[in-house]
């Protein structure tokens, strides 16, 4: 099965070669490499265009930035393989794990597979305990409104059949991606699995961007796309 990696990419340039070099090293050789640029402004645009871009399948470059949602949205649109798989610019989740993320999809189990830090027994980087806290809560209050029992709704790692990704719209722009695509894809009935993934998280000093505001948001987005579509 060919695999699409939708990478959605913000001020990334001390990383996208890396991450790009390590998706190309990943266990799945069939896979298409999709950069969504959002408008960086630190370089990251510059080395698409001269160094990365040749060695993709492509580039998308967006005018403004607008957010992690949107630009999953225009990537996720240019996909082409059989199973889709979001990859984040960063260094926090191995591409060596996509065999682990897609094979329940790849044995005709599943129609999504969520990548859990906290279900697996892989290594996990000590960070942030009101990360933990939060992130816990948000997946908390998901589940009570989907009614599916995740560990780790706000995850990077997921995979998606391309047709089922395809035919859902999505609105959120920024980190609000996460709860939303949740509650549409328990809405749709999909076959939803869970895998345990390793983590190596990044401090704010390295990187790092989702903010408190975002988890207030995420909070709006549970509702919103559980109890008012």
């Amino acid at each position: 099965m060919k695999l699409s990696v939708i990478i959605p990419c913000f001020n990334e340039a001390k990383t996208i070669c890396t991450v790009v070099e390590a998706v190309k090293a990943s266990p799945v050789k069939d896979c298409e490499i999709i950069i969504v640029d959002d408008c960086s402004t630190d370089g990251t645009r510059d080395i698409l265009q001269s160094v990365v871009a040749s060695q993709v399948a492509q580039v998308a470059y967006h005018d403004k930035n607008c957010g992690k949602g949107a630009a999953l949205r225009t990537g996720f649109g240019l996909a082409t393989g059989d199973i889709v798989i979001v990859q984040d610019a960063d260094l926090e989740y191995d591409p060596q794990e996509y065999p682990v993320v897609i094979q329940p999809i790849v044995d005709g189990k599943a129609d999504v597979v969520f990548g859990s830090r906290f279900a697996g027994s892989g290594p996990h980087r000590v960070l942030y305990y009101w990360h933990m806290v939060g992130n816990q809560f948000l997946t908390m209050l998901s589940n009570m409104l989907t009614n599916i029992n995740l560990t780790d709704m706000e995850t990077c790692y997921k995979a998606f059949r391309r047709e089922i990704i395809q035919s859902i719209r999505i609105e959120e722009n920024r980190f609000g991606f996460e709860p939303e695509i949740t509650a549409k894809v328990a809405k749709k009935q999909c076959r939803i699995y869970e895998v345990g993934i390793s983590y190596y998280g990044r401090t704010y000093q390295e990187g790092k961007k989702i903010g408190w505001k975002d988890g207030v948001r995420a909070i709006y987005c549970i509702l919103k796309y559980n109890l008012f579509r």
